[in-house]
């Protein structure tokens, strides 16, 4: 199949399991670090997939990379290229298709609990409906975008990914690997001191904790994810 497009917004928050499964499965792709002054392309035809990842800005900010993601997923979205958004990925595709992003009533960073809709659509995203623990960090969340299909929500975000054709958006970190959970973890921002009270924010202890045992579970969800969202280009 033709590459994958990665987008991604930040330097230090690269593709991670992401690219450790693109690699396993022999599928190449290709990395665009807009941080690093990567320009985009201007033309999703020589991609077989897109997926674009998150980073600590608003979709909201004036940033003419995030503008050129929006476009790109537009066109992506005309043509059936499918799509993944990762958190900020998330939102800006919610963005582009005229939803608004907004600050959630509160932060959702580190393991919570999200609930997956009994949909077929869902089902085959994520699972059986019910409880999947995954990885967030966000202050953001999208509305959901006319159209889009709700698969999941949680207690303090009630859209935590919707699907549309073959694109999914997600509000959490699929692509957590180990090292950017301990990076982060590590490099916790001192302004979430106080966000600590709230049941929301974890510390970054807490988020170690879950190295073994979360993080293994999640990455068996994003093998899920992963795969049908290929099976979806290569399909095309």
């Amino acid at each position: 199949m033709k590459p994958v497009l990665i987008l991604q917004h930040l330097s230090s928050d690269g593709p991670a399991y992401l690219g450790t499964w693109l690699a396993r499965q022999g599928v190449p792709f290709e990395v665009f670090d807009a941080e690093a002054g990567a320009a985009c392309p201007a033309d999703i035809a020589d991609y077989g997939a897109l997926a674009i990842l998150g980073g600590e800005m608003s979709a909201n900010d004036a940033l003419p990379s995030l503008r050129q993601a929006e476009a790109l997923f537009l066109q992506a979205l005309a043509v059936g290229v499918p799509t993944l958004g990762h958190c900020l990925g998330g939102q800006l595709m919610a963005r582009a298709l005229g939803a608004a992003v907004s600050r959630a009533a509160v932060p959702e960073i580190g393991w919570h609990a999200l609930q997956v809709a009994d949909s077929t659509t869902a089902a085959a995203w994520f699972g059986p409906p019910g409880a999947r623990r995954v990885f967030e960090w966000h202050r953001d969340s999208f509305a959901l975008p006319a159209g889009a299909e709700l698969l999941a929500s949680s207690v303090a975000c009630a859209h935590q990914a919707f699907a549309i054709g073959p694109h999914l958006a997600m509000q959490f970190h699929v692509e957590l690997d180990a090292e950017k959970l301990d990076r982060w973890a590590r490099d916790a921002d001192p302004q979430d001191d106080a966000a600590q009270r709230l049941p929301s924010v974890q510390s970054p202890a807490t988020m170690r904790a879950g190295i073994n045992t979360q993080l293994v579970a999640q990455q068996v969800l994003a093998d899920r994810i992963y795969t049908r969202w290929l099976s979806l280009a290569a399909g095309r």
